[in-house]
């Protein structure tokens, strides 16, 4: 058991912990599965997953005895030496992505640097260098220098310009802008194909097939930001499956270690093969506490262990989104619906900022994102059965928050 301290964890926050964070006033100390529990015991039903990272829930039992038997043997030896288990982990993402080198690092921001960094080295060791990128309006990719240059919104990155130079940001909804903003001068283009913090946003077919034909055309990489969308979150494996994409590179993260930190960027054999020997690093990436928890998850998403959890995920997404739409359909300011598997946002007509505090009110988890869409990322375990315990919750929030601004 924890030893929790007696002090108040929220007035010592303000205090000592940098204010970057909107953080709720409630305290959590314990979990179990998509439930959420305070010190007093009350119990919140958890629809946003840490921000999609609780991808197997909150105290798996499985996943809570490899963390403490790794502990136990070994936890971290650096990148100065070969251990088991990256190499394993590395096997199993190039088997489920196709793209057959990996990097290992602590976060989806540091993957995604990563992914830059290796389009920029691929072009140098053509003798060719390129070093613009293209991104697309409301995407989200870190707030690292590199992933915040092609993070579109300005509120995140205004107070930090000059960022990196040589980004265009093009419309999804525009596929001739998209031809002719990818030019032989694009190292690559980035995307994600599902945009999470931007609104839950699925990229259109049409921009999809825009993007492969330029990249064909130009020669320009691609890289997948598959941080919050992949890894089984939509049902799929990866969402760029869904639309015919082809990457490069790969950004992971959030699901990758349920709960322990670990991203990594994933390579085409082309773009491996300009890496050389210090050209990149991480102190603790890929280590084996963060390896181990990532090839539980790898196991239970696949069905190593019997019943594949991202089966579960095609099986509940739909009755999810038809809990999310029969709420739109009696709730006039929900203005749209998107997403797919345990990855929704319902677009309102009005900050959503009240909705999020009414849910939470009535014991309910979810965030907002892009101001006015509510966005739900249940860990992948979550069941019918809990769905139907939190769309009144949702709607009943979504109603009082409706009334209270009508006042």
């Amino acid at each position: 058991m924890l030893t929790m301290t007696s002090s108040d964890p929220i007035a010592l926050d303000a205090r000592h912990v940098l204010q970057v964070y909107r953080r709720a006033p409630v305290v959590f100390d314990s979990g179990k599965g998509c439930a959420l529990f305070t010190r007093e015991g009350e119990r919140y039903i958890d629809l946003i997953s840490g921000v999609g990272v609780a991808s197997l829930g909150h105290g798996h039992p499985r996943l809570a005895r490899a963390i403490a038997e790794q502990a136990a043997v070994l936890l971290h030896t650096s990148n100065l030496f070969h251990h088991p288990l990256q190499s394993e982990l590395a096997s199993k993402l190039s088997a489920l992505s196709g793209l057959p080198r990996a990097f290992f690092c602590n976060s989806g921001a540091e993957a995604v640097e990563a992914c830059l960094k290796f389009s920029r080295r691929f072009w140098h060791a053509q003798g060719a260098p390129r070093t613009k990128f293209v991104a697309f309006d409301h995407s989200f990719h870190g707030r690292t220098m590199g992933a915040l240059s092609v993070t579109w919104d300005d509120h995140y990155r205004a107070p930090f310009a000059p960022l990196v130079p040589g980004v265009t940001f093009v419309s999804a909804a525009d596929p001739a802008a998209i031809a002719a903003a990818i030019t032989r001068e694009t190292a690559a283009v980035i995307v994600e194909p599902l945009q999470g913090e931007g609104g839950v946003r699925p990229l259109p077919q049409a921009a999809a097939d825009a993007i492969a034909a330029a990249c064909r055309r130009t020669g320009a990489l691609l890289i997948a930001d598959e941080v919050q969308c992949g890894l089984g979150r939509t049902g799929r494996m990866f969402y760029s499956e869904a639309l015919g994409l082809r990457p490069d590179l790969m950004a992971l993260g959030k699901a990758l270690g349920a709960g322990v930190p670990i991203g990594a960027a994933l390579f085409s054999d082309a773009v491996a093969a300009a890496a050389q020997p210090g050209d990149h690093g991480s102190t603790f990436g890929g280590n084996l506490l963060a390896c181990r928890a990532a090839l539980v998850f790898l196991d239970e998403l696949t069905g190593g262990g019997g019943t594949s959890l991202l089966d579960h995920v095609a099986r509940v997404g739909p009755h999810l989104e038809r809990g999310l739409r029969a709420i739109a359909s009696r709730q006039p300011a929900v203005k749209a619906v998107r997403g797919a598997g345990v990855m929704w946002g319902l677009e309102i007509d009005r900050p959503a900022a009240a909705v999020v505090d009414a849910a939470r009110e009535r014991r309910l988890l979810v965030n907002r994102t892009s101001d006015r869409v509510i966005r739900l990322l249940p860990p992948y375990v979550v069941t019918e059965e809990e769905i139907d315990e939190a769309m009144p919750l949702l709607e009943a929030a979504i109603a009082s928050a409706m009334e209270a601004s009508a006042q």
